[in-house]
């Protein structure tokens, strides 16, 4: 099946904005060409790939599937357009990082930001992800170093892992705020927002309670660290936050504490094991791994 690049483009931009108009805007073509492209992707591959509902298209299941597929070819793709403009024009450097959504709302910007201070002629390409897409990008190239949170899937990932304490956070006016520190009996049966089973501090979180025979009673799941703490602030229950998302929300509505045991949360600082790191990429992450490693031992010391 000859697939052209071009449709897949196409749809890749019609599941990333919902519309045919965000799509013809994001790829600078017309609306009838992008909704000619579908039309040829659909028809060759005899697949419906999305539904229009009140304005918008909604992608069907088979579209998620492809979608995974198609995102790292056209990213790829993208990626390399972006090299030969950078070469064409004689760009200083690049920088190319990915990080998890808990690093992108504050630290992450903090640090590319200070690195940039004395480069103004720098590319800087940052992109905030879920763990297994960021290590994907680095495997394949698009980006040279990646944050992710544990396990790393892949031996050719070379990895640096730092631990992070996570803490409790309740709303504002919550009765156990009276405590310094808090434990699983004293959150017996509380109503918990937390993160997907999946996710290591669900399962840590679980284990705590059992090995301490008291009730955990998980009422919310989610999968972004800033909807955790959104909950709580609603007052919907406590929560097991890690130290980045509190320490950059400045908003009020909750309080924080130490949680016995401690619940700790794992990241893998990645490079490519195949690919040498360009001199801009080796300085950058001599940067990041210090920050990283001063933020974990001040969350461990002080709290946050």
């Amino acid at each position: 099946m000859a697939l052209r690049f071009r449709q897949l483009q196409a749809f890749h931009a019609i599941f990333e904005t919902g519309t045919v108009t965000g799509a013809a805007e994001q790829l600078g073509i017309s609306q009838p060409g992008i909704s000619n492209l579908l039309a040829q992707l659909e028809r060759q591959t005899r697949l419906k790939l999305f539904e229009r509902t009140k304005g918008r298209l909604q992608p069907t299941p088979v579209a998620d599937v492809l979608f995974r597929e198609v995102d790292t070819v056209v990213r790829g793709l993208d990626h390399v357009g972006q090299a030969i403009h950078d070469l064409q024009n004689k760009q200083a450097g690049q920088l190319q990082v990915a990080a998890p959504h808990l690093l992108s709302f504050g630290f992450m910007p903090g640090e590319i930001a200070r690195f940039a201070e004395t480069r103004p002629d720098l590319l800087i390409s940052f992109q905030s992800q879920y763990s297994s897409k960021i290590q994907e990008w680095v495997m394949a190239g698009l980006f040279e170093i990646g944050v992710c949170e544990m396990p790393v899937y892949h031996d050719t990932l070379a990895r640096e892992v730092f631990h992070f304490e996570t803490l409790a956070v309740l709303p504002k006016d919550h009765e156990l705020a009276r405590y310094p520190r808090l434990t699983p009996e004293l959150l017996d049966s509380q109503p918990f927002i937390v993160m997907g089973p999946e996710h290591m501090t669900h399962r840590r979180t679980r284990e705590a309670f059992e090995s301490r025979n008291a009730g955990w009673r998980p009422q919310i799941h989610t999968h972004l660290s800033e909807n955790l703490l959104s909950f709580v602030k609603q007052g919907m229950g406590v929560a097991l936050i890690d130290p980045f998302t509190v320490h950059f929300d400045k908003e009020p509505g909750y309080v924080t504490r130490p949680f016995e045991p401690a619940i700790m949360l794992d990241l893998a600082l990645i490079t490519s094991r195949n690919r040498p790191l360009t001199p801009v990429a080796q300085t950058f992450l001599a940067q990041l791994r210090d920050s990283l490693a001063a933020f974990a031992a001040k969350t461990h010391r002080n709290g946050v």
